[in-house]
């Protein structure tokens, strides 16, 4: 017979807040015990030592346990990666460290130059800096050469032949793009979010490198009908941690990190299901297969885990991706944040955002629809059906055998015409595939399936060319259609 162990001491039921955030709770929108913090509404279960999980008393709801110290340092760690390179206060005793000038202008004196290039003195500590990419850009030319040699498709050697320099030196300025590029999208980013009180988001999830198994995920946001990109993360840092575990204990602080997982029996590939319901429903299954529902990777049968750097499990990044989103949209007033059928995206969001969408200012929403259906039309007769183990309440609509469906995630049973007209999360999804295929040549190159780290700078790059100089069939940037610029920028502005 199985031995449940069950820990009922309320002191040490849940992991400790970290911050004011206590991000272990009862997901389900309409349980009484949503979003509560009260551990004598829940038992925690150890089936599986290695897999401890919250039972909510209410509604019979499992969410797997996270640790909330860890999701504030992954949130910080991915704030100082797109942070890293800008202007800010260095000192580690002030309180104004890492704030960039560019966001945070009135934090910061301007305090005359340095050669061309600005100097700043922080108002709290008075410490004093230079912003290294404010002055005249001596290397634009060559760097506009590189760009353009790596969007069409070039390999790295080939590059490094053409403009006469060694691989050391490629990648060196690869990462002073990135910062000129973080540099430039931090503006916008900030003017979007401060004038955008209404929002609408579209989120994905994929693999940053599908022909590698290498267990490194993209997540990412942006705008849904512009398709801005607000935010982008991965579960990779390229640093190495000495301490990494297979397993994941959420009661032990550096849980985030993992290490190589031993390999699983590959299960024969299930054929593909007919129809749109079909489809939703296999996936509700193939979630609750997983030894862990809220993290993909745990369901892989084998991992080439990288020989450079740590993978993070992606609850970690996911949940911090979102904790990022929230602090830039602190002044947003009613969110829509539209998302694929992954229940990952689905616990992060609603953890993160919980109380606002007790508030109904935050809207999450599933949507899946057929390949073929057109966005913007009109829904048709809905059909209202409950799906899965949470007994989701989705809402599909047809239109000449092709069909849409969305699920408000939030609990709400009205407006299914509006989120089956607008809803969509196609723009960020376009965005990851089209990264796929303008730069297979330089993902998919063999040494680099095992050290992903080289593929950080491209992110930033191709975030920001996407935003300020990707123009669509009309001739408009995402930028453009945001109202943050009047013309796409050349690559010579991008770099300037």
């Amino acid at each position: 017979m199985m031995n449940t162990r069950r820990i009922d001491n309320h002191a040490s039921l849940l992991p400790q807040a970290c911050n004011g955030h206590q991000l272990n709770h009862c997901k389900t929108v309409s349980c009484t015990n949503f979003g509560s913090t009260d551990t004598h509404n829940y038992v925690l279960q150890r089936n599986n030592p290695n897999k401890p999980m919250l039972v909510c008393k209410e509604c019979g709801a499992f969410p797997p346990i996270i640790n909330n110290h860890d999701v504030v340092e992954e949130a910080l760690r991915l704030k100082q990666q797109q942070s890293s390179g800008m202007p800010a206060c260095n000192n580690p005793e002030c309180e104004n460290l890492g704030l960039p000038v560019l966001t945070h202008r009135h934090l910061y004196h301007a305090f005359g130059f340095s050669g061309d290039r600005q100097r700043y003195r922080c108002k709290c500590c008075q410490t004093t800096f230079v912003d290294r990419w404010s002055g005249f850009n001596g290397k634009n030319q060559i760097q506009q050469k590189l760009l353009a040699m790596l969007f069409t498709g070039y390999p790295v050697r080939d590059i490094c032949r053409r403009l006469n320099m060694n691989p050391k030196s490629f990648y060196d300025q690869l990462s002073h793009i990135a910062s000129r590029c973080r540099r430039q999208l931090a503006m916008f980013d900030a003017r979007l979010v401060k004038h955008s009180p209404d929002l609408s988001l579209a989120s994905d999830i994929s693999e940053l490198q599908p022909n590698s198994e290498n267990g490194v995920l993209w997540v990412a946001s942006c705008e849904a009908e512009s398709g801005y990109v607000l935010a982008q993360d991965i579960n990779y840092q390229p640093e190495e941690h000495e301490e990494s575990s297979e397993w994941h204990d959420p009661f032990t602080n550096g849980a985030r990190f993992m290490a190589a997982p031993p390999a699983q029996l590959a299960e024969a590939p299930k054929s593909v299901p007919q129809g749109l319901l079909a489809h939703i429903d296999a996936v509700y299954r193939q979630i609750m297969a997983r030894p862990n529902f809220e993290d993909p990777l745990s369901s892989k049968p084998r991992l080439n885990y990288p020989s450079k750097g740590c993978l993070i499990r992606p609850q970690y990044t996911a949940y911090a991706h979102y904790m990022h989103l929230q602090q830039m949209l602190s002044q947003n007033e009613e969110l829509a944040i539209f998302m694929p059928q992954e229940t990952l995206l689905r616990s992060a969001c609603i953890s993160i955002f919980c109380d606002r969408i007790k508030d109904k200012t935050v809207h999450p929403i599933y949507v899946e629809s057929d390949p073929q259906w057109q966005h913007g039309q009109p829904a048709g007769r809905i059909d209202i059906v409950l799906m899965g183990w949470w007994r989701d309440r989705w809402a599909f609509t047809r239109n000449d055998d092709i069909s849409k469906g969305i699920c408000h995630l939030g609990g709400e049973k009205e407006n299914e015409g509006k989120w089956l007209e607008v809803a969509t999360h196609k723009e960020i999804t376009r965005y990851q595939q089209r990264f796929q295929d303008q730069f297979s040549q330089f993902i998919n190159e063999p040494r680099r399936k095992l050290r992903p780290g080289g593929l950080l700078p491209l992110l930033d790059i191709y975030r920001a060319w996407h935003n300020l100089c990707h123009q669509d069939k009309e001739g408009v940037t995402p930028a453009q259609r945001m109202g943050l610029i009047a013309t796409p920028l050349t690559l010579e502005q991008l770099l300037s």
